[in-house]
């Protein structure tokens, strides 16, 4: 067999089905600087347009009997190549779009996590200030802060003048304030007095 006949395309194809590795070869070292160059354009990064090439060329290996009949085996490897590559590229924006949408999620529930932390802690922080607030202080506060109570209810509810639960009211809102400050991070503190 002559090396002129070993370059017909169509011989090649033939030997390349009968598992010819020399043949395999010669369409390899052909071909492969052509294919890389067409797939980096398509892809513009090193890397994946070498796995491409290398994919497209184990095809042709693996699957030699199956492309006997192609008539111009430039053409076949630029379209298996391009179609690939398009493979390639819509596998990496799945893999882009998931990632970020995992990495979304992971944060939003990292930072819904954290900030049910700080809220919890907020609210025990609060809640031992309160504990500490003198009884009608503390009944004052709970009726009016908690249950939304207005001065007014809340004079009337306890038998006492509106000034009265005025006074203890800003008594009690200085007292925790002061508490807070002492026992929380600043963070806490701006959660704490949204809360006040």
């Amino acid at each position: 067999m002559t090396t002129t006949s070993l370059h017909d395309e169509k011989e090649l194809l033939a030997k390349i089905a009968a598992g010819d590795e020399r043949a395999f070869e010669i369409v390899f070292n052909r071909y492969y600087d052509k294919i890389f160059r067409y797939s980096l354009r398509l892809l513009q990064e090193r890397e994946p347009a070498e796995e491409i090439v290398q994919e497209v060329m184990l095809y042709i290996w693996q699957e030699g009997q199956k492309l006997t009949e192609i008539k111009n085996l430039e053409a076949y490897l630029k379209t298996l190549t391009k179609r690939k590559a398009v493979n390639a590229f819509k596998r990496r924006l799945l893999e882009d779009k998931v990632g970020k949408e995992l990495k979304a999620g992971y944060q939003e529930g990292h930072q819904e996590t954290e900030q049910g932390i700080v809220m919890n802690e907020a609210r025990r922080i609060l809640e031992n200030g309160v504990q500490l607030l003198p009884s009608q202080q503390r009944q004052v506060y709970q009726l009016c802060q908690r249950n939304g109570l207005k001065y007014e209810e809340a004079a009337a509810k306890l038998n006492i003048s509106h000034g009265t639960v005025q006074t203890h009211m800003k008594l009690a809102l200085k007292f925790l304030r002061e508490y807070i400050r002492k026992n929380t991070d600043l963070a806490i503190l701006v959660i704490i007095l949204k809360l006040l």
